[in-house]
Formats: C-alpha cells, structure tokens, sequence
C-alpha cells in the first residue's frame, strides 16, 4: 500500500440532497380526447396555458412549452374538459411517468408502458424527442392567442 491518497482533490458536499432529488420533468405531454387541435389550442390559451396542440389520431396533444409546469396544465385542461379524462406524461430522467386526470384532480398514476403500448407514433416520437414539435404539421399554439380569436376557433367547432 503507498502513502500518497488517491483521493487528493475529490471534495464531498456538506449537503447530499441534491442527489436525490427529483428532477423537473424535460417533456410534459397531456393527452385529450379533443378532435382537433385548433379548438385545444383556443381552450387552452383561454385558460392561459402556453401549449403547442398537435393533431393525432386518438385526440389533440398539449405539448407544454414549460415542462415543470405540467401538472398544472394537465390540471387546467381536465377542468376545461369536466368529466373527461385526460393523461399527463412527463419524460424525466430518462424515465416516462403517466397520471389520469379529471375534473382539475389527479385521479391516479397509470403505467406508462401500458398508456404507450396503442399510443400513436407522434406521441412516442414528441416524449422521445426525436422530433421536434415545430417540425409537425397541423401544429397550433395557445401563446399569441387573443381571447376574441380563442373564442372564434371554439365556435367554428360547434357548428
């Protein structure tokens, strides 16, 4: 054994919990049964929540532009649509988390791999990051929207 300390140098911080801590999320995705993504967009701009909607064969996906801030998306979106559920995925670390939501309430958490398993390729390709959600077509933004061209792109969906 040799008397130098192969440890020279190495510091260990006073406070360990920044080790453990839960990261904020990088991707925050909320999935509605919404038919088209010009009327999420309107609802959610609306409810002043800055999301890019993104059409996809089982409903509108909300893309939340600031990811740590998807729970409370997820909870503003389920108040707008009631009694419908929606689902909050949310990549962080590398890991994928699913919750149901109604009502503006988180109902409960769901398996992730079970809520992708019939998940369109988008919504895979949009928690990857693989794709960019600037680079899908039939992308509409809540941010920008006035509350008079909100309520315009909700009417025209009654009709």
């Amino acid at each position: 054994m040799s008397g130098t300390d192969d440890l020279d140098g190495v510091e260990v911080p006073d406070d360990l919990s920044s080790l453990t801590a839960e990261q904020p999320p990088t991707v925050a995705v909320v999935v509605t049964q919404v038919a088209v993504a010009d009327a999420l967009a309107a609802a959610c701009s609306l409810a002043k929540v800055d999301v890019d909607a993104v059409p996809s064969p089982i409903g509108a996906l909300a893309v939340v532009r600031d990811p740590a801030a998807g729970s409370e998306a997820a909870g503003a979106v389920s108040r707008l649509l009631r009694q419908v559920p929606v689902v909050l995925l949310e990549r962080r670390e590398g890991k994928i988390a699913a919750s149901q939501w109604v009502g503006g309430a988180r109902e409960k958490d769901l398996p992730a791999g079970l809520v992708l398993s019939g998940a369109p390729p988008v919504l895979e390709d949009l928690l990857l990051g693989d794709v960019p959600v600037g680079e899908l077509e039939g992308v509409v933004t809540s941010v920008g929207l006035s509350r008079w061209k909100a309520m315009r792109m909700l009417a025209a969906h009654r009709r």
